[in-house]
Parts: structure tokens; C-alpha cells; sequence
């Protein structure tokens, strides 16, 4: 039997970082919350950095800051010591991505 942990995120791409052996992309997902003074709903973003290696680091780099992509992946969690410290770290590992809407309104696709 197969076990997996896996993630599915559709958000905005709010930073892209490149390192020599990584591409990190920040996503900001929009969810809704009613606001308890005014009792209004507003908009509560929350940010995940997503991992992208190899190839898919490339492509995912010639994106732009607020294209809508759609990411899925690995949940990978690990742990390091530092100054005598455990530090315990989660990962989002992508798999499969693309992009939905290019910033300024055109469509994409999984081939982006």
C-alpha cells in the first residue's frame, strides 16, 4: 500500500526567490472572514512557500509576481539542530503546477 502527504494550493504569486539549487515561491491564498466589529467579510491571506527543483524551478521562475498558478505536491518534514536547538521544518515539495491567469488577465495552462 502507497502513503503519501500531500498539498493543493491556488493563490497569487506574491515573491519568487532563486538560489543555486532551488526556486522558492511565496503563494498567497485569499480565504474570507467575517470581521467581528464591523461584522463585514474581508479578505485573510495567507502565504505558503512553495519548493520547486530542477526543471520545474526554471519554468516556475519566468513567472510573475501576481499570476494565479495552481500548485500540488509533497508535504515533506524534517528537523535540524542549530545552537543546540531541534528546529522542526515543514516543506511543500511541487509536483504538478501551472499557471491559471497571468497577471493583466490571460489564461494559462499546465504547459506554462
Amino acid at each position: 500500500m502507497r502513503e503519501w502527504a500531500e498539498f493543493d494550493i491556488q493563490g497569487n504569486i506574491a515573491q519568487i526567490n532563486t538560489t543555486s539549487s532551488a526556486v522558492r515561491v511565496d503563494i498567497a491564498a485569499n480565504y474570507s472572514r467575517k470581521n467581528k466589529e464591523s461584522n463585514e467579510w474581508e479578505s485573510d491571506p495567507h502565504f505558503n512557500r512553495v519548493t520547486f527543483f530542477g526543471d520545474r524551478g526554471q519554468r516556475v521562475a519566468k513567472f510573475g509576481t501576481g499570476d494565479l498558478i495552481h500548485v500540488r505536491g509533497r508535504v515533506r518534514q524534517s528537523s535540524y539542530e542549530k545552537d543546540g536547538q531541534r528546529i522542526y521544518t515543514v516543506d511543500l515539495i511541487a509536483e504538478d503546477f501551472g499557471r491559471v491567469i497571468k497577471r493583466g488577465g490571460e489564461s494559462g495552462s499546465h504547459e506554462d
